[in-house]
């Protein structure tokens, strides 16, 4: 087929030799089959910020740092160069998550190069080395769905010990080769601890995953990982290794408020009490 122009660069530097065909057109990118000698990779072709379908954009570049103090003020300010250096950003983001959850573990594409908005990774294929299925393509046994589900809480821990959180995990992010799923599309990953929405955002992944699994057997409905996990997490308890339950109980545990206004006001009391005492002893 013919290059796209976005690909063409990376053709020019000998590190794409030709393009195969056009896999799949997403809200935030295109992703194309290209040859690289004799090995078959993908190549992510983002979209800029007017074109894709993505609006959240603020909320999950909460937290992100920019080591250049100039770009960050740009960025700020919205500038021309600032809207520029925001969009490398957004498009790096997946590139850096890639890297730090492979070398954590987690079932992820190998990132290999990002190159003016064209993110070069490994090709998720199944046991037959056709392009793997996404997970909301693939029917399942129960006893698979328990399997997989299994799978995925352990990638999800090990995500979130990494530091990282995928906030859009669905079936729809997930493909699934030989060996059960693998998690795809984290350009919009938060930093664990400094979003302020990476709370919801871990749970919200986690239930998606979770209902969707809960299909094939519900039996996983009932489970609680979500609270569970980043329970564990936030106490500082939380490894590779856990042994999860499943289960969660809330603290049910009410303030008791008459209480506290007590405390509250006898403080006040004894505060006065002592401004009393000092003005006296002046006198």
């Amino acid at each position: 087929m013919k290059i796209p122009n976005r690909i063409q660069p990376l053709v020019d530097d000998g590190l794409i030799d030709d393009v195969v065909r056009r896999l799949k057109s997403g809200k935030e990118a295109d992703v194309y089959t290209v040859l690289c000698g004799e090995e078959i990779r993908c190549a992510k072709v983002y979209k800029e910020a007017a074109q894709r379908s993505f609006k959240q954009a603020v909320q999950y570049q909460e937290g992100r740092k920019d080591r250049n103090s100039r770009n960050t003020r740009a960025m700020q300010k919205g500038s021309k160069f600032g809207r520029k250096q925001q969009e490398e950003s957004w498009q790096t983001a997946e590139v850096s998550a890639l890297f730090r959850l492979a070398n954590a573990g987690v079932r992820v594409p190998q990132p290999y190069i990002c190159l003016d908005g064209v993110l070069l990774m490994e090709l998720i294929t199944d046991a037959d080395g056709v392009v793997a299925p996404r997970l909301s393509d693939v029917i399942l046994t129960e006893e698979d769905a328990v399997a997989d589900f299994d799978t995925m809480i352990r990638n999800i821990v090990r995500m979130l010990c990494a530091g990282i959180v995928h906030g859009d995990l669905s079936e729809f992010n997930v493909l699934m080769d030989a060996d059960g799923p693998v998690i795809i599309d984290l350009p919009q990953a938060v930093d664990a601890a400094a979003n302020n929405h990476a709370e919801s955002m871990f749970e919200r992944d986690v239930n998606n995953m979770t209902e969707y699994y809960g299909r094939f057997a519900p039996r996983l409905l009932e489970t609680r990982y979500a609270k569970e996990i980043w329970a564990l997490y936030e106490e500082g308890k939380l490894t590779p290794e856990t042994i999860l339950t499943g289960q969660f109980a809330e603290d049910t545990h009410k303030a008791d408020v008459d209480s506290l206004l007590d405390e509250i006001i006898a403080a006040e009391y004894e505060y006065y009490d002592r401004q009393r005492a000092l003005k006296e002893r002046d006198l």
